[in-house]
């Protein structure tokens, strides 16, 4: 028995050795045929032209470990997909392409196949994400905070004021549907919660960080909106004895809606749906509302249309500090809804302005200042509102919408799944005005 398995030992090492040996002389051979390039010539190209496809080439599994580069057209195809799925995202044969996974060992496969089939500007990228990740180049994860079912832990603004800040891609089972920011205020009696969360488990996942913090009661939690990821974890905060506040329309919504709400979630995160139920909200005002808490002046406000019909922002006046929901985006793309009010909204942030706010937690994105949230939300409106009425002005059709130069927003976060959707909406919205 002993010198069988010895036997079947050495022949499966042989075995081995001789694939591997092949699987190499391939790749020299490949690797003849294509382009390569390293880190410093593919910052350069993307530096260059933005438009140009990044395909990742990797598993799933992989990305969600080790992340994945941080460029706007960076594509996620497994190389065993890629004959089937690169028509959606090379829209010519002379489209600039460079694939890339770890180590060099796939992608030159990977662009080899593309050149058969006739891509002609093919580059691969040789050193791999390994070394890109290495030269400290931009690269994303899918969860910053793996131990628990929080993207990222919260990190404190200003004294008292923290907020864990939420991916800024779309919800996924990866970040636990913890992609828009969850904010907490810590007063002399109390704690005051901006956002309920996704699920009954982040908002669980949220109280055992904020308990880490202090012992105070969570008195409120303050839904910026209708949103799943703003209140599906509503449930866990009433059984603390919280007390849930929402605009008076959010609630209508709320009211309405709750089976679509929780259904579009559970699509995405499945079992981290546990326990979680729609509830509706303890308390509702219109305008204006002045929280009841001891050593923090904070109020909550209505200031007008905006991303939607209900979206409210939490103001803190002697520390200058807003909370802004969805009023105000930073980092990502914002999207366009079926009930956004793009002029509204424009004129909204005029209110917004007035308030000289030293320091804005917005909706999704880091906290920062009023020039970056401009430069994220009403610029963006306005650089959109204004070419999409050139469109109709000079009679074009949809498609010609779609043709509007948004090269200046390429690199932001969720440009791939929102541009073009966002060109359409607000087509829409201006065509029949």
């Amino acid at each position: 028995m002993k010198h069988f398995l010895l036997f079947f030992f050495l022949f499966v090492n042989t075995f081995v050795h001789s694939v591997l040996v092949d699987v190499d002389k391939m790749l020299e051979t490949v690797n003849k045929e294509i382009v390569n390039i390293n880190t410093q010539q593919l910052k350069e190209i993307l530096d260059k032209d933005p438009y140009t496809v990044l395909i990742d080439v990797r598993t799933r599994d992989e990305i969600v470990q080790f992340g994945a580069i941080h460029r706007g057209q960076n594509k996620h195809v497994p190389r065993g997909f890629l004959e089937f799925q690169i028509g959606e995202h090379a829209v010519s044969e002379d489209t600039p392409i460079i694939v890339y996974c770890d180590r060099s060992r796939r992608s030159p496969l990977a662009a080899k196949t593309l050149m058969n089939m006739g891509y002609t500007n093919v580059k691969n990228y040789a050193d791999g994400f390994s070394k890109w990740k290495e030269a400290g180049l931009p690269y994303t994860i899918s969860d910053q905070a793996p131990e628990n079912a929080l993207y990222s832990n919260p990190v404190e603004v200003i004294k008292g004021v923290y907020s864990a800040i939420g991916a800024t891609q779309p919800a996924s089972y990866e970040n636990s549907g913890h992609n828009n920011n969850l904010s907490f205020i810590v007063a002399d009696d109390a704690v005051v919660v901006f956002n309920a969360g996704g699920s009954y488990l982040l908002a669980k996942t949220l109280h055992d960080k904020i308990k880490e913090i202090t012992s105070l009661p969570v008195k409120y939690v303050v839904l910026e909106n209708a949103q799943g990821h703003a209140m599906l974890g509503s449930n866990y905060w009433k059984e603390q004895g919280a007390i849930i506040i929402a605009h008076a329309y959010a609630a209508k919504i709320i009211k309405n809606r709750n089976e679509d709400i929780f259904d579009r979630s559970y699509r995405r995160l499945k079992d981290k749906m546990y326990k979680t139920k729609v509830v509706m909200p303890d308390q509702t005002f219109e305008d204006h509302l002045v929280l009841d808490v001891a050593g923090r002046k904070i109020e909550l406000l209505h200031l007008g249309p905006s991303h939607g019909p209900a979206d409210i922002q939490l103001w803190m006046p002697e520390e200058r500090l807003l909370i802004s929901g969805d009023l105000a985006f930073n980092v990502r793309l914002l999207p366009i809804l079926d009930h956004t009010d793009i002029r509204g909204w424009i004129q909204t942030w005029d209110k917004l302005e007035a308030l000289n706010a030293s320091v804005i937690i917005p909706g999704h994105g880091g906290p920062t200042d009023i020039k970056t949230v401009t430069k994220f939300t009403k610029d963006y409106l306005l650089y959109m509102l204004t070419e999409v009425e050139k469109v109709i002005d000079n009679d074009g059709e949809l498609i010609d919408a779609y043709k509007i130069d948004v090269s200046r927003f390429i690199q932001w976060d969720t440009f791939n799944e929102l541009s073009k959707r966002n060109a359409e909406r607000i087509f829409r919205k201006l065509e029949f005005e």
